[in-house]
């Protein structure tokens, strides 16, 4: 064991930590010492998502003590930052194991440090905390949850008074008040209970009628109101809110997928509870397909992410990806709220760099500006609130199965979403179409996109010295030509600097750091690299695109796109 390693050991084996975390250490050390240096050879860092980690002892896990001392320089912060004023914030938690636990100790040293806590009575979906915030006039918040994350695995969300998650200089601020304590001692764990208000009912209700305000057409709901819906929660606290807000919208057709109704943190039926992942979805396939549903759709454990299943052009039931469901809903709200003459001159949308640039194409085409972010729900957040009184916010998405649609929640809004996404069922089907034919004749308008996420596991030390190496090589030696086109321009997000490989011409790249890598190529493909803010990976995304004249060629096209990024993935040794 590395000397810095073991010091960092024995402060936990000699100070004031409880008996059962010292009796786990001596056991890992005699069973399990590999698992032990893991836990402690770092501190847990806030990432795109907070704080996020396997869930065990050490300071490179998620436990009682790492969520102890995060709250205690977080609410070192807030007092600061707001020295002299009452300060407020909002704790809530998701479905996972010990969740209930980590929401209370945060909860508790935010009172014990004279700080008014709003304490979600039950587990509750994330974007309902980002909207608790602004409606109690919080100044913070932190939802405990680990997103869509295996079961190991539990985290830490934290908000300003926007309800945005914590950007630049505070997410920066607080990591310095959180290294500032050198001893678990200077946490205060016992809370002051008059400083602790629990809440819920009215904070649903609040939430849901501001949802069903985001509605354009409630007039083809009441039409199409046994539009079949099949939902699923994926054992999370989706089912808190979903139900009641389709309800809301006047569906009268919902189905549960029930093997996964009842919140779980142990995810019994799935292996991932990521409905990215057709495994994740499959049971709610089989049920869709069973009713022969018009929508299916599912969310992750905190209810930030949804996925969607519908029949495509030949009958066959299918999962779209992120950036799919992302043209859609952008397309259905420019679109609609044109038609309906509520559109506003200033409207704007806003989507993150690693997401398809057809968004940017239909946004184009109906005069609504549309801003590129970092990837992550803070920095569109951030942008809305800059652009706060002068432009109109509509909707915003990333690749990864995020929208955040109005500007009352500023993180991605799984529960919103899907009932969105079941308006536009409903609107197509008044048509006489389906979700699949809107967007066939999306890529005829607008351009055929297509695109496809890998991603490269490298856990612990080694995997992040291993993703380290694998971006310096891409960054000083970067790929001369994929698939037999031209790479144009790299775009180094980290450096802050965009070049013309061809002319050695360079630019500056207005954004903040971020350890990503762009490739343009000179047929209009698009190809990223990041390592993951939340997970230990490395994420490669590939957008590839051509025109589509009529639905007759699509298939053919289809392939054609398909092929051209197989090449692009070879080419680039992925």
């Amino acid at each position: 064991m590395e000397q810095t390693i073991q010091d960092r050991i024995n402060v936990w084996l000699n100070g004031d930590y409880d008996q059962q975390t010292k009796d786990e250490i001596i056991r890992l050390e005699k069973e399990n010492p590999d698992d032990l240096k893991e836990g402690f050879y770092k501190d847990l860092e806030f990432g795109t998502g907070g704080l996020r980690g396997i869930m065990g002892v050490g300071t490179n896990r998620m436990n009682k003590y790492t969520v102890g001392s995060a709250t205690q320089g977080f609410a070192n912060y807030l007092n600061k930052l707001y020295a002299g004023k009452e300060i407020k914030v909002v704790v809530g938690h998701d479905c996972r194991n010990n969740s209930r636990f980590f929401a209370e100790t945060v909860a508790n040293v935010f009172a014990a440090n004279g700080i008014k806590v709003f304490l979600f009575e039950d587990l509750r979906p994330t974007p309902e905390l980002s909207f608790a915030i602004r409606h109690l006039g919080a100044q913070g918040g932190v939802n405990v949850t680990a997103s869509h994350n295996p079961k190991e695995y539990n985290g830490y969300k934290a908000y300003g008074d926007d309800g945005g998650q914590l950007v630049p200089p505070h997410d920066e601020n607080v990591i310095k008040e959180v290294a500032a304590i050198k001893s678990i001692d200077e946490v205060k764990f016992q809370g002051i209970s008059e400083n602790i208000t629990i809440i819920g009912k009215e904070v649903d209700e609040a939430y849901i009628a501001m949802v069903k305000k985001m509605s354009v057409y409630p007039e083809v709901i009441a039409k199409q109101h046994d539009l079949k819906i099949v939902y699923t929660p994926i054992h999370g606290s989706g089912i808190k809110l979903v139900p009641q807000v389709l309800q809301a919208y006047g569906f009268t057709n919902v189905h549960i997928v029930t093997e996964q109704e009842k919140p779980d943190g142990n995810f019994p039926t799935v292996a991932y509870p990521n409905p990215e992942e057709p495994a994740t979805m499959s049971i709610g396939l089989k049920y869709a397909n069973e009713l022969d549903a018009d929508i299916l759709l599912g969310t992750d454990p905190d209810s930030d992410r949804v996925a969607i299943g519908i029949k495509n052009h030949k009958g066959e039931r299918i999962l779209m990806n992120g950036n799919q469901t992302a043209v859609l809903a952008h397309a259905y709200l420019i679109e609609a709220r044109k038609a309906k003459g509520i559109a506003q001159p200033n409207d704007m949308v806003v989507k993150t760099i690693v997401t398809t640039n057809m968004i940017d194409d239909i946004a184009k085409a109906n005069n609504v500006k549309c801003y590129n972010v970092l990837t992550g729900f803070k920095w569109i957040a951030e942008t809305i609130k800059e652009k706060e009184g002068k432009e109109n916010y509509i909707v915003g998405g990333e690749e990864s199965f995020g929208l955040m649609i109005g500007d009352q929640v500023r993180d991605k809004d799984a529960v919103s979403a899907v009932a969105i996404l079941c308006e536009m069922a409903a609107y197509e089907k008044e048509k006489g179409n389906s979700l699949y034919d809107k967007l066939i004749d999306l890529y005829i308008q607008y351009g055929f996109y297509l695109e496809k996420l890998i991603s490269i596991t490298k856990k612990g030390m080694s995997g992040q010295e291993e993703i380290a190496k694998m971006m310096e090589g891409y960054r000083n030696n970067p790929p001369k030509e994929l698939n037999g086109s031209k790479v144009a321009q790299l775009l180094d997000y980290e450096l802050h600097v965009g070049k013309n490989l061809d002319t050695g011409e360079t630019w500056k790249v207005d954004l903040p750091t971020s350890n990503v890598l762009q490739f343009l190529l000179e047929d209009g493909s698009k190809i990223s690299a990041r390592p993951s803010g939340t997970e230990p990976k490395i994420k490669f995304y590939f957008s590839v695109q051509t025109d589509l004249k009529n639905k007759e060629e699509f298939d053919e096209k289809y392939e054609v796109l398909e092929n051209k990024i197989k090449k692009i993935i070879e080419d680039l040794g992925v």
